[in-house]
């Protein structure tokens, strides 16, 4: 009988700044691209920010992009479909880096849905709809409180400064969603015999993307 996938090892992360930029020799256009990058040490799920690319692929300038299929020296852009465009030199991709959220004990979310767009008219004989654009929901994480713990102290200030942050959930089956969130609240609760905890609540901005 098959198994289902364990979310003990889960590691939930936040993103904490930038790292050195990885030089790009070779991007091979198509669905996915192929980024050529020698010994980059990009892990699938990591966000990069593109610049310097010369040729059509220049519309990758200024993107940020996920990584995904990664081997020791290349790796792909699922969230890009570069098909009849042109590589001619250049570029590198800039890594996001991340800090890991200790103390998390459960989480939920990714359960938001697309609008439905009314398109009934005179013609029609009963109610018709087409998608709208997606909505990810929301992802809360229950944690317990530790005030010295820089990821938590990082969701702290981005609850502060209203500032949209990145994150990353990696399974342990290394599955990776990657996505972008509001921290709408961060309580705490307490009682006799019990540990100071709180349920974290955010809001995605975005898609979320898994690799």
């Amino acid at each position: 009988m098959p198994s289902g996938i364990s979310a003990q090892g889960s590691t939930l992360q936040i993103s904490s700044g930038s790292g050195a930029a990885k030089v790009i020799t070779a991007i091979s256009p198509g669905n996915p691209t192929i980024v050529t990058s020698a010994a980059h040490g990009l892990n699938n799920g990591d966000v990069v920010l593109l610049a310097g690319i010369v040729g059509t692929l220049s519309a990758l300038n200024g993107s940020k992009r996920v990584v995904s299929n990664k081997t020791a020296g290349t790796f792909a852009l699922l969230d890009f479909d570069s098909t009849g465009m042109t590589y001619t030199s250049g570029g590198t991709a800039t890594p996001e880096t991340y800090t890991k959220i200790s103390g998390v004990t459960s989480f939920d979310g990714f359960d938001g849905s697309a609008d439905e767009l009314d398109t009934t008219d005179l013609d029609s004989t009963a109610k018709e709809y087409i998608s709208g654009l997606k909505d990810e929901g929301k992802f809360g994480f229950e944690a317990k409180v530790l005030k010295a713990d820089a990821g938590q102290q990082a969701l702290r200030a981005a609850r502060n400064s209203g500032a949209i942050v990145g994150m990353k959930l990696t399974l342990p089956d290394t599955s990776v969603a990657t996505f972008s969130v509001l921290v709408k609240t961060m309580p705490a609760s307490g009682g006799v015999n019990s540990v100071l905890k709180g349920k974290i609540d955010t809001k995605i901005s975005g898609p979320v993307v898994w690799s």
